[in-house]
C-alpha cells in the first residue's frame, strides 16, 4: 500500500531543504523511511508475503545508496538526517 498523499506532502514539507523540495535525497530518504516501516510491519503479520520482502529489500538498499551519498557530500546533514529519522548508521 503506497503512502496516503496528505502523510507524504507532511514528510516531504518536513524534509524539504527549501520551499517546494520534493526531490532532495533528505526527503528521498524520509519517503523511503516511511514506506519501509509500512512494509516491515506488513511482513510482521504476512511471514510467507516473499514479493513484499522482495520489495522491502529493494528500499532498503536504494536508501542506503542515498545515505552514503548525503555522508559523502555533507557529513553535517547526513548526521542530522540520521537522527531525525531515528536510522542507525555504521
Amino acid at each position: 500500500m503506497p503512502l496516503d498523499k496528505d502523510s507524504k506532502d507532511k514528510l516531504m514539507q518536513e524534509f524539504a531543504r527549501h520551499q517546494g523540495d520534493t526531490g532532495s535525497p533528505e526527503v528521498q530518504v524520509a519517503l523511503l523511511t516511511s514506506r519501509i516501516s509500512q512494509l516491515t510491519d506488513h511482513l510482521r503479520v504476512n511471514t510467507h508475503d516473499e514479493s513484499s520482502r522482495r520489495g522491502l529489500l529493494k528500499l532498503v538498499g536504494q536508501r542506503r545508496r542515498l545515505l552514503a551519498y548525503i555522508r559523502r557530500k555533507d557529513f553535517q546533514r547526513y548526521m542530522a538526517l540520521t537522527d531525525r529519522l531515528s536510522i542507525r548508521r555504521k
